[in-house]
């Protein structure tokens, strides 16, 4: 690129060029050489093209504890950010090593902004320094902010939920804490919880919290469905318990389930199918259930193809992930991904995800990532 003609063009030609392409053909036009990827993450160029491109809807991977153990014990490991690429079909990845912290783990991401636990800056903590942090960043312009310090017990315990830009609730059994950028306090605000039991899968949609919550024995499960907003967290009985006469038994059909924000405000439920009600069931399949907030009342959304739910079925444990119209499934020793895809006609479609990065053991774990180059932290 040092020699091409290109080089002779003035930036703002260049830029006029480059800003005819998808955000997809930036983002590979990026990584050619150092030239275009300076030229391509100019301030002049991202004003130029935030507000021609829309996000790119990407499926993020946590990275596995041992690889994140490996990066915590080698600071000249570069982490990055692995997502695929639904529609290409492709995996790719978003360098993090412009991040100045011994260690950094990737955990959820909201409308462009990536969200990590970080373990103490390298310029300035000692290495017996375990404190923990929350950063957001935008991998695609290298931006990004430190959050107010949090206690370990929160990263440990804690789920964290992000809604709006700058917008965050960290979610425990007992407690949450929340943080808001557009407020003048830079603090934490810290509330109880008093959930029946510890959480499963919280989400946030809008300023709607939701949780399934066990309220069985030790015995048996029952699970059922809480909802909160941020506002009634300030309350002492903030949780009510969403149910209506005309769901039956929709919870003791499901094993496990787990909640997923889907498009439109509406809530995926996701679990496996029980065969039948006795203790030790065995599934048939795995049900996606889909919520309408307003009306409150669920629909079958997809149900896994017996042929491809026979590799879940010799696995002992499977994880879910994604979110809006697409969800992900990884299972022990099944060696790819399970993903649900709901196409514009609102018709789901189910295909394998191969060639997965990383070394686990199966059990992957992740998020929808949607990029845009003009969100900031």
């Amino acid at each position: 690129m040092e020699f091409s003609p290109l080089n002779r063009l003035p930036q703002d030609t260049l830029h006029q060029i480059f800003s005819h392409l998808t955000l997809r053909e930036i983002i590979v036009s990026k990584c050619v050489c150092k030239c275009l990827n300076a030229t391509l993450s100019s301030p002049a160029f991202l004003h130029l093209i935030s507000t021609q491109q829309p996000p790119l809807s990407l499926l993020a991977l946590r990275p596995s504890h041992r690889t994140h153990t490996h990066t915590h014990n080698n600071s000249s490991s570069h982490c990055a950010l692995h997502v695929f690429d639904t529609m290409l079909n492709y995996w790719f990845r978003f360098p993090l090593s412009f991040l100045p912290f011994r260690s950094h783990y990737p955990i959820t991401s909201s409308h462009g902004l990536l969200y990590l636990w970080a373990e103490g800056p390298t310029s300035v903590s000692p290495p017996g320094n375990n404190s923990k942090t929350l950063i957001v960043c935008n991998p695609l312009t290298r931006q990004f902010k430190l959050l107010p310090q949090l206690g370990s017990a929160w990263c440990k315990h804690g789920s964290v939920l992000v809604g709006s830009p700058n917008q965050v609730l960290v979610l425990t059994e007992l407690a949450a804490i929340y943080f808001s950028g557009s407020t003048t306090s830079n603090n934490w605000l810290k509330f109880s919880s008093n959930l029946p039991s510890k959480p499963r899968s919280p989400i946030l949609i809008s300023d709607t919290i939701l949780a399934l919550c066990d309220v069985g024995s030790p015995w048996r499960s029952q699970w059922k469905l809480f909802r909160s907003t941020v506002k009634d967290l300030q309350f002492s009985q903030q949780w009510t318990r969403l149910e209506k006469h005309e769901w039956g038994d929709i919870f003791d059909i499901m094993k496990r389930p787990r909640l997923l924000a889907g498009k439109n405000d509406k809530v995926l439920m996701i679990g496996g199918l029980k065969s039948s009600y006795s203790l030790h069931s065995t599934c048939s399949t795995i049900l996606i259930l889909r919520l309408d907030m307003e009306s409150l009342e669920w629909e079958e959304a997809g149900r896994m193809p017996p042929e491809m739910f026979r590799y879940f079925q010799d696995s002992s444990k499977f994880k879910v992930f994604g979110g809006g119209s697409r969800v992900c499934f990884s299972g022990k020793r099944v060696g790819r991904l399970a993903l649900w895809e709901e196409n514009e006609c609102g018709k789901g479609e189910w295909r394998w995800i191969s060639g997965v990065p990383g070394n686990s053991d199966g059990l992957y774990r992740g998020f929808v990532f949607e990029a845009r180059l003009n969100a900031v932290p």
